[in-house]
């Protein structure tokens, strides 16, 4: 929800009240949002009923909540850094639709709903049909209510940064909508194609593993597992299943289960088309190529070893160990006895668990007595637990004690850095500044809509001035810190000023300053030889023509700063030698620019102005409320008749502060 409406608006205006729902379908929540690729098009037939989340805006304020109402997320990698432009078409274009979007890289994606750092852009309109991102955007952040533009500018997306995007359907509706990329120089198409990458077997050889280079859509691999062979041996497959197909849309490790056992040796898994017309796809909708192949080792049945260690992210709390076979969850000790660390400084361990599916486990999390937030070199070692044992594997094998795994800490960084601001009257240049304390060699800066940086202290210019929103996010490979600061550049300096158009004779004119920014000097020249410096100055006097006529004057105002900037303001004025308002007593409208039109005469000082003429079966011939339209002496397209016409005139005039009605005759003469 966007915003509360008053309740004399609500009056006026229908709102459906819709209880929020937990969303609980794929892709409604930023842990199972869906994966997109550049080059598709994404289509949302329908949109469930539920949400309401308030979501961390550039935005937000006390009395406003921007929610993700009814919504689907997305999430993208960019692979070329570049602006990226988007679309989102609703299936009915009378409903209003909202988007977000984060930067999520190294973050718990539920943090979008309370960390202002994730944020990139938005745009929350108030009003219906297309909208998203696109070259006709001037700012990335749109708020709330009617009339706000439905496209913000193209943001910039990072190579190598992962982004979720939110669409919100304000509309309480379950009219769907189509996702479309295009229009932005980045790229967020991954350019790996698909492919196999290895496969082993489990203890028995009646269950294969297979890894995938990349995350492939799991709606394409079938259930039987038709895409897939082995040869030699005669064994057929029976089933396949994707790791975490359950929970999203895409997976990289598959399970597929043989007839019957594989003896040790050397085996071919091959993949063709399956029953669905396809091998497996990814996000792109590349297929890995009819018939590859990779091969297969099927050992004979040894303890299995310490693998690997997942390299540690910043100041880690838990370590965690990867196997090459599953290990029975049974055989952990759950307080983490297994292991011991050692290293730079003291390490303690305190308990251990798996990521266990059917009582195994691939994966061992080792938690910590605290997070290790200094930098240091250490070893994982697998003991003795006090349960007795190692581990065990699936195949009842215990690993064998004494193995050790090398690892790194990389210190804590922090993104925090200062600015030096330069003001001018063109352009203002700001030099920021970070101290790349704690190994940190990577830096990303962004300034709003101008090009990030990687530059440790880069120099900004600015052509326009007002506040600018600053990120830093900093890195020394492992951990990462991200750092925000407003920078208000006031100098802006507008020259304006109010006054009359037009003067009477005997007239006294007032002028009123109306100029923005830090002014500290003031020069009016009023274009009757008079001069000031106050910022309000004395009123004026115009002398009017000696020969019955209008001139005109030019009034100037010149402000300045204490930069030494200036910027000029100008407003021309009429001085006018009649100011008594009458109507001719006859005109001759015959094209040769004397006396061609019939009107009010020097009405400067009418408001409420409303004339009329009308011939003698008291047609209405001319109307008008403005002054300056005159009657050009013709009636439905054609010259009206020769003869005397009867005029009415009604205004108020400003100067005697009464209404005033006059009527008379004027005799049209050709």
């Amino acid at each position: 929800m966007k915003y509360f409406l008053p309740s004399l608006f609500l009056i006026l205006f229908h709102v459906t009240d819709v209880t929020a729902q937990d969303c609980t379908a794929l892709g409604q929540n930023p842990e199972t949002a869906f994966p997109v690729c550049g080059t598709a098009v994404f289509s949302q037939n329908s949109v469930n009923i539920c949400g309401n989340r308030t979501v961390i805006s550039r935005c937000s304020s006390s009395a406003i909540n921007f929610t993700d109402k009814n919504p689907y997320w997305y999430k993208f990698t960019c692979f070329t850094s570049g602006t990226l432009g988007f679309a989102i078409t609703p299936n009915n274009l009378g409903d209003d639709y909202d988007w977000q979007l984060f930067d999520v890289t190294n973050r718990n994606v539920a943090d979008v709903y309370t960390d202002l750092s994730l944020f990139v852009a938005c745009n929350w309109s108030g009003d219906p049909g297309v909208t998203g991102a696109s070259a006709a955007g001037n700012s990335l952040v749109r708020c709330e209510g009617p009339g706000v533009p439905l496209f913000s500018s193209m943001p910039n997306i990072i190579q190598g940064r992962q982004y979720l995007l939110l669409i919100s359907h304000f509309t309480d509706s379950q009219s769907g909508y189509s996702l479309s990329f295009g229009g932005g120089t980045g790229s967020i198409t991954d350019p790996t194609e698909p492919h196999l990458q290895s496969a082993v077997a489990a203890c028995d050889g009646s269950v294969i593993r297979i890894k995938l280079n990349k995350k492939m859509k799991c709606r394409t691999l079938t259930a039987s597992g038709s895409e897939f062979s082995v040869n030699p041996g005669g064994r057929t497959v029976t089933g396949a299943v994707g790791y975490g197909c359950n929970l999203g849309f895409d997976t990289d490790s598959l399970e597929i289960t043989l007839n019957n056992s594989l003896t040790p040796g050397l085996y071919t898994i091959t993949i063709n088309n399956g029953n669905d017309g396809n091998t497996l796809l990814d996000n792109c909708d590349r297929a890995i190529p009819d018939g590859e192949n990779i091969p297969l080792t099927v050992f004979p049945i040894a303890p299995t070893p310490m693998d690997s260690l997942t390299k540690p992210g910043c100041a880690p709390q838990t370590l965690e160990l990867v196997f090459r076979k599953p290990i029975r969850c049974n055989s952990i000790a759950p307080n983490g006895s297994d292991f011991i660390v050692t290293g730079s400084y003291p390490v303690t361990v305190v308990a251990a668990n798996g990521i266990c599916t059917n009582g195994t486990t691939t994966k061992i999390q080792v938690q910590l007595s605290a997070p290790m937030q200094t930098a240091g070199n250490f070893q994982i070692q697998l003991v003795r637990g006090n349960d007795g044992n190692t581990l065990i594997d699936e195949c009842s094998q215990e690993s064998i004690a004494g193995q050790f795994l090398p690892f790194t800490i990389k210190d804590t960084v922090n993104a925090n850095f200062t600015y030096n601001v330069q003001l001018g009257c063109e352009k203002d240049v700001v030099r920021f500044f970070h101290n790349g304390a704690n190994g940190v060699n990577n830096w990303l800066w962004t300034f709003g809509e101008l090009p990030p940086s990687g530059l440790q202290n880069p120099i900004v210019e600015y052509f326009n001035f007002g506040v600018k929103p600053i990120r830093l996010i900093v890195s020394n490979g492992v951990c990462f810190d991200t750092s925000f600061a407003s920078i208000s550049l006031d100098n802006t300096i507008q020259a304006a000023f109010e006054g009359p158009t037009f003067v009477c004779p005997d007239d006294t004119l007032s002028f009123r300053d109306l100029s923005i920014g830090q002014i500290s000097g003031w020069s009016w020249d009023f274009g009757n030889g008079n001069t000031s410096s106050s910022q309000n100055p004395p009123s004026q006097i115009y002398l009017p023509s000696t020969n019955n006529e209008n001139y005109n004057a030019t009034v100037r105002l010149v402000v300045r700063n204490n930069l030494g900037c200036t910027d000029t303001a100008y407003k021309t004025i009429t001085i006018v030698w009649n100011c008594y308002i009458d109507v001719p007593t006859g005109f001759t409208p015959n094209g040769d620019g004397l006396n061609d039109y019939l009107y009010p005469l020097n009405a400067y000082k009418a408001q409420s102005l409303r004339f009329s003429v009308y011939n003698r079966l008291g047609q209405r011939v001319f109307y008008t409320d403005n002054w300056l339209n005159k009657w050009n002496g013709t009636y439905k397209g054609k010259p009206a008749d020769i003869g005397t016409y009867v005029w009415m005139l009604h205004y108020y005039d400003i100067e005697k502060n009464k209404m005033v009605d006059k009527k008379g005759t004027v005799v049209l003469i050709r």
